[in-house]
């Protein structure tokens, strides 16, 4: 027991000071019950009344006999409309004779060299181990690609590709001269 009263002793001024400052104070929370109970009976709460719903009227949906905007129908009928309105240089491009460098993709072709004749620089590509002269205005590749300016280094062309919207629009490619170790 007294070891009780060691550690009860360093504290005990603590606990006196605090239980006469609880005293003190009792009157005053009971002042303030009493005024918290009496403002309770006296303040009316105020509540807005809410207004009585509106009754719900069910509309018929009309547009049940047109053409559905998320359907295939629709879809297939714009392309449809696309297809037979191409623009103008699609349409020169399709009523011309192909010509045996279109049936090859761009890639699938290696700009190995260049020369000058008397009438114009010519390119020399490699296709399928086969090598084929080509001068300014010829055809080649699969997307209508004509070609525009030959150099020493490069072979530029313009092709008419498809967008991701669907247009058809023109591009500038080049095939750069490809030289081979030995």
């Amino acid at each position: 027991m007294t070891g009780l009263f060691k550690r009860a002793a360093v504290p005990l001024p603590l606990l006196l000071a605090t239980s006469l400052l609880l005293s003190g104070c009792s009157p005053e929370i009971e002042q303030l019950e009493q005024w918290v109970e009496n403002e309770k009976r006296i303040t009316k709460p105020t509540v807005k009344e809410l207004p009585e719903p509106s009754k719900f009227e069910p509309q018929a949906y009309e547009a049940l006999s047109g053409v559905e905007p998320f359907s295939t129908q629709k879809l297939t009928v714009a392309t449809k409309q696309d297809a037979a309105q191409p623009n103008s240089a699609l349409a020169a491009e399709m009523n011309r004779r192909r010509e045996p460098l279109e049936a090859y993709p761009l890639d699938s072709m290696q700009f190995v060299g260049s020369m000058e004749r008397k009438d114009g620089r010519y390119a020399i590509l490699k296709v399928d181990s086969l090598l084929y002269y080509v001068r300014r205005g010829e055809y080649l590749g699969q997307n209508f690609g004509r070609v525009l300016k030959i150099e020493e280094s490069e072979l530029s062309l313009r092709e008419i590709v498809q967008d991701a919207s669907g247009e058809w629009v023109e591009r500038v490619s080049s095939l750069q001269l490809q030289e081979v170790a030995r």
